[in-house]
This record gives C-alpha cells, structure tokens and sequence, in this order.
C-alpha cells in the first residue's frame, strides 16, 4: 500500500507543478504533441528552402551498402529564412538524402553551428506546405493577428498544415482566444463538432472556440449531444460540457450535476470518465471561465464526494480555493475509508492540514492514531499546504 502511495504522490505532485503552467500557457482543453514548425525554426542557427538539383551517387561496392553511409545530395539554396549570415554568399549546400525525390522538387532544410553549418536532413514540401511556411516566418511572434493565419488550417487537408495550426491554437492563453472572437467562424465550427471524421482532440479546440463565439441557438445542439449515449455525440465531453456552461451560464450546472455528478443517475453519474471531464470543465469555469462563479463551482464539487472512489481528484480544489465546510465530511470519509479508497486519505490529510478552524488540529491528531504511515507520506510528498493559484 505503501508503493501505492508512493507512485499516486509523485503523480500528484507532477500534475500540481505542470496543471496551473497549463492553463496559463495555453489552451485550456488542448494537447499538445510536438513542436510547432516556428519552434523548430527557432532552434536552428539557419533555415532556408532548397532545391534538389543532384542525387546521391549510388554505391560503388553493392555488396557493401549495408555498410556503407548514405551520400549527400546537392542542393541550391532558393530562399533563406534566417541565418544569412551565417549563409553568407553560399549558394549550395549538401546533405544527407534519404527520400526518392527528384531534381527541381523543394525542401525546407536547417542548419546549426554558424560557424560550420551541418544541414539536417531535408524535409520535401510541395507548393501550399512551401506558401505556409514562407507565411509563417513573416508572422508576428505573438497576437491575434498570428492566430488568426492559422484558424484557415485546422482541418486542411494537407496533414502537416493542420498538425502545426492546430498545435499553434493548443499554446495560446484562452484569454487570447477570446480575443480572436471577431474573427471565428461560427457555422465552420459547429459543421467540424457534427463531423464524426474529426478528433477528439480536434473537437476540443471547437468547443473551446464556440464558447467564445457562441450564443443561445447553439444550446440545443450541445444539450443533444450532453445527453446522448452515443460514444462519438459525447466525446470532447470536458470541453463540450465547459461551452455549454459558458453560453448557458450558471443555470446550466443542475443539468451537469444530473448527467454525471447525480449520485443516482439516469445517464453516467457512476462513470469515471464522465465524472473526470466535469471535474475539468467546472476547474476551468473556476479559474478562467469567468461565467460560474466558483462557489457555485465548489457546490457541484461536494458531490463528488458522495463517490469516495474519486472524491482525491477535488479534495485538492476544495483546499486550495479553501472551501472547509466540507471538514467534518472527509474526517468521516478518512475513517470510513475500505481497502479499495484509502489511497483518498492522503488528499484528505492534506486538506486538514491546510485547514485553519480549530477542529482540524484534533481531526490531524486522530488520523495519526488511525493511519500514521499516511499521515507520514502526507508531509513528505507534500510539505508545504495548497495556495490559491487566484
């Protein structure tokens, strides 16, 4: 059990240090996956755009080419995008070539070191993959105006165009997207939350732009696909279950705390998944959202504690925005914690310790004669108490 701990501590403490970074840093229901071309461009000392203009000789010895290194192909430099100097009046460039190219196709290709450029291996680009990237280096490093160029490029057909767009919207502060509102598509938005072919990560973002953009009429839709048992209609739920909530307000939450909060519900009350997306919609209307007030917030929390099996994914909320009404309830749910929830106590613990009434000392002192090796982990994972990050 001990081991149980140990691993849930360390977990705890990674999601504490890396959440409120999250959210600040970008999108609140977005994931990002890898680099954005521009933060690989910013990496390298030198970047331009080449023309292949002669393949690697073949092998001499074809009895030794799996032995033998790939040679370098040749290259004409069309167009730098940064490092002249670097550059300086060269006109060609070599590197290794791994693809079946031909001469006159175009490639995007970096460099490190100014002082003796070493050449990556060249990445092809057809014409519009050529277009957005000359685009791309003339863009603002930061604004609405730059997220703006690459809302027409979510969903492009072209996958490496909309992998970077949407990577792009997944780092951007959703105060920032709010100020991108003018310029959303609203009706290109709902078409991509209908197609099922759309990821889920995808759906996310949209959802994330239609609160923004939304209003009353789309409350139907999103009503529809709250309540539907349709796995495709509900995935997204995290950030589906924030825009309704955003354009509906407070007087939507008693649908929510039915759906998946209810501790008999008609729908998913009892599911994991389905409790875990609430969580995190109503975390975000808690800290960003600016539509629910957080007290309301905290209500629709208190029922998840009527689920001892999840209630250790909003114990640390109800600290750090230190709601203790609900002391007296966790000292019952610590005491009358089975085999397959103690791992709660340790988040109970933590929530006591914080706790400023005077009852929570004795309750502190109680766990310790009940659990001490608890209590222990407590202190060593989380020595100081939960802040309000406000």
């Amino acid at each position: 059990m001990n081991k149980r701990w140990i691993l849930w501590g360390v977990g705890v403490l990674l999601a504490g240090a890396i959440a409120p970074a999250w959210h600040v840093l970008g999108c609140p229901f977005c994931t990002s996956v890898t680099q954005t071309l521009s933060e690989e461009l910013a990496t390298m000392d030198a970047v331009v755009i080449a023309q292949l203009e002669r393949l690697p000789d073949p092998p001499q010895d074809t009895a030794s080419t799996a032995k033998q290194a790939p040679n370098a192909a040749t290259f004409s430099i069309v167009k730098v995008l940064k490092g002249e100097a670097a550059i300086g009046q060269q006109k060609t460039l070599t590197t290794v070539f791994l693809g079946d190219g031909q001469p006159g196709d175009k490639y995007l290709v970096m460099g490190i070191d100014p002082s003796a450029l070493t050449w990556s291996t060249p990445l092809k680009l057809n014409d519009r993959q050529q277009q957005y990237i000359l685009d791309l280096v003339r863009l603002p490093p930061a604004g609405v105006g730059r997220l703006a160029f690459f809302q027409q490029y979510i969903e492009d057909s072209d996958g490496m165009l909309s992998r970077d767009a949407y990577e792009e919207f997944a780092r951007v502060p959703y105060a920032m997207v709010k100020e991108l509102k003018p310029q959303l598509n609203h009706d290109q938005l709902v078409t991509w939350i209908k197609d099922p072919r759309v990821t889920a990560a995808h759906r996310r973002l949209y959802f994330t732009l239609l609160g923004v953009c939304g209003d009353q009429r789309d409350l139907p839709m999103l009503e529809q696909r709250l309540r539907s048992a349709d796995t495709q209609s509900r995935s997204a739920l995290d950030a589906l279950i924030a825009c309704y909530l955003t354009l509906r307000g407070p007087e939507g939450l008693p649908l929510i705390e039915e759906l998946f909060l209810a501790k008999r519900s008609s729908n998913s009350g009892d599911d994991y998944a389905g409790v875990f997306a609430t969580i995190m919609a109503l975390r975000f209307h808690a800290t960003e959202g600016n539509v629910v007030p957080r007290q309301r917030v905290l209500q629709a929390f208190g029922l998840v504690l009527d689920k001892p099996q999840m209630a250790d994914l909003i114990i640390p909320d109800l600290a750090r925005w230190q709601d203790w009404s609900h002391l007296d309830r966790l000292v019952d749910l610590f005491k009358s914690a089975d085999p397959k929830t103690t791992y709660v106590r340790l988040q109970i613990i933590n929530y006591v310790r914080a706790c400023p009434l005077p009852t929570a000392k004795l309750a502190l002192e109680e766990f310790q004669k009940i659990d001490p090796d608890a209590v222990k982990n407590s202190m060593t994972f989380f020595p100081a108490t939960p802040k309000d990050p406000k």
